[in-house]
């Protein structure tokens, strides 16, 4: 593998980088903790998805048969991830009155619809949790003699039984041992729960009969068995986002451990991933981000806002997945303009087929590409060639083509299936029409024409006074937004 084609990945648990080196040859092995679909996702939790759609992408065109898995989770997440609190989609049931499988359902089509708008990937395999409730059950009952106690509440896990716990998260800080469940009788704080029994005289929309009661899984249990399942110990990588490697992923680390009957973690495969990879949070100031309250920041707002789901994307991209991300109104329209940008240079190549992409001209900006997505996806830099390929003067447009392609099949912001005019989406609070605007912008570009500028500011402010800004300075041509 040449050096551009090399591929350097950050490694949580080592906390360092690494070349990728597939567990099985040409092969990359991916999961991806997914959604619990009891509510809309926020914008911050799309982040990962993007991040892990960008990990995907970049290890196909690294050239690995890849297989990705994304899991749903139906079932056994609490309101507390640090496994404490009520069932989060039994609570979101008795809230709206519905089933829990119609709940689930609803969500999981909202977030597949994001997914879909971000041109997120589809992965090999969504595995849904309620599906694998048999397989759990096996799994719990393999490791419950020498790492598993039983309390009335439940089959708990003793993290004394297995080396190294906690390592991913640099040891259970007492900050982390405070947000977790204090249950009379748990061995250590840090236990947390394998099979959580009915209480008495209650029932649950989701139960299953175990040998420890009737109950249900622990949502750290699920995630062990659906990624060993569907992809097998070790596997290559695992993903989440940072919160999850505090608490959640140091206990599937533990399980995973429990159930290779592997030793401590300085072998970085004993965890039954070779690297665990996260991405940081999406920072927003006024506090919109959590999903209790009335507007928080799904996908959907800022699209009812008029902001096209590909600017969010490219928001994302501008920062390293491992850095925070701010986001901001005023960000997302920047980010927004950058977009447009390169697809009006996109349309300008109009329907030339691509050709070769070993042009001399463009052979510097295509090798930083690569370097840069290498780099532990550097896509903050990769963009920034792609702009300087776009840019690039007398080039045959035949190869120009060729190599914004193949740079766009990795940050997949669907250049050649967008145009400029898709990214105008007309706010839902509008008063007007996209067709009642362009009339108005017409007669006032023809006043201009003829010096008439006493007609062209009258309907200037004729826009102004249903929310329409007319962009006289736009660089990019003849264009106007909603306020």
């Amino acid at each position: 593998m040449t050096e551009t084609q090399s591929l350097t990945l950050f490694n949580s648990l080592t906390r360092q980088l690494e070349p990728f080196q597939p567990v099985h040859a040409g092969e990359a092995r991916v999961y991806s903790c997914g959604p619990t679909v009891y509510n809309y996702p926020h914008i911050g939790n799309m982040r990962a998805y993007v991040f892990a759609d960008i990990l995907g992408r970049t290890l196909s065109h690294k050239g690995y048969k890849l297989t990705h898995v994304i899991n749903i989770t139906d079932v056994g997440h609490l309101t507390d991830d640090a496994d404490a609190g009520e069932d989060k989609m039994e609570k979101m049931a008795r809230a709206q009155s519905q089933s829990i499988w119609d709940i689930a359902a609803h969500y999981t089509q909202a977030y597949w619809a994001d997914i879909k708008a971000l041109n997120i990937r589809q992965p090999a395999k969504w595995s849904i949790a309620t599906d694998y409730v048999p397989q759990m059950i096996e799994f719990a009952e393999k490791i419950a003699p020498n790492h598993c106690y039983e309390l009335d509440s439940g089959l708990y896990f003793d993290v004394t039984t297995v080396a190294d716990y906690g390592r991913l998260a640099r040891a259970v800080t007492d900050e982390g041992e405070g947000r977790i469940e204090a249950v009379e009788g748990k061995r250590n704080a840090a236990d947390f729960a394998i099979w959580r029994k009915t209480p008495e005289g209650e029932k649950r929309q989701m139960e299953w009969d175990s040998p420890w009661g009737r109950g249900a899984p622990g949502w750290h249990l699920e995630c062990s068995v659906m990624s060993g399942d569907l992809l097998g110990f070790p596997f290559d990588i695992h993903t989440g986002g940072i919160d999850h490697r505090e608490i959640h992923h140091p206990n599937e680390i533990a399980q995973n451990q429990a159930f290779c009957c592997t030793n401590g973690l300085d072998l970085a495969s004993n965890s039954g991933a070779k690297i665990w990879m996260h991405n940081n949070f999406l920072v927003e100031r006024s506090g919109k981000m959590s999903k209790s309250s009335g507007e928080f920041l799904r996908l959907q707002l800022l699209i009812d806002k008029g902001y096209h789901p590909l600017g969010y994307r490219m928001m994302c991209l501008q920062a390293h997945y491992r850095s925070e991300l701010e986001f901001s109104w005023e960000g997302l329209a920047a980010a927004l303009v950058r977009l447009k940008r390169m697809i009006i240079v996109v349309e300008r190549l109009g329907d030339v087929e691509a050709g070769d992409p070993n042009h001399p001209k463009l052979a510097p900006m295509l090798e930083t590409f690569e370097k840069a997505i290498g780099d532990d996806l550097n896509t903050a830099v990769a963009l920034t060639a792609l702009e300087e390929v776009l840019a690039a003067k007398k080039v045959d447009p035949a190869a120009k083509r060729a190599v914004v392609e193949r740079m766009d099949a990795v940050l997949g912001l669907d250049l050649f299936g967008t145009s400029r005019a898709d990214l105008r989406l007309r706010p839902k609070a509008a008063e007007i029409t996209e067709a009642e605007i362009e009339d108005v912008l017409v007669r006032r570009k023809a006043a201009r024409a003829e010096k008439d500028f006493a007609t062209s500011d009258a309907l200037r402010d004729e826009l102004a006074a249903k929310g329409v800004e007319a962009m006289d300075g736009d660089a990019l041509g003849w264009e106007w937004k909603l306020g």
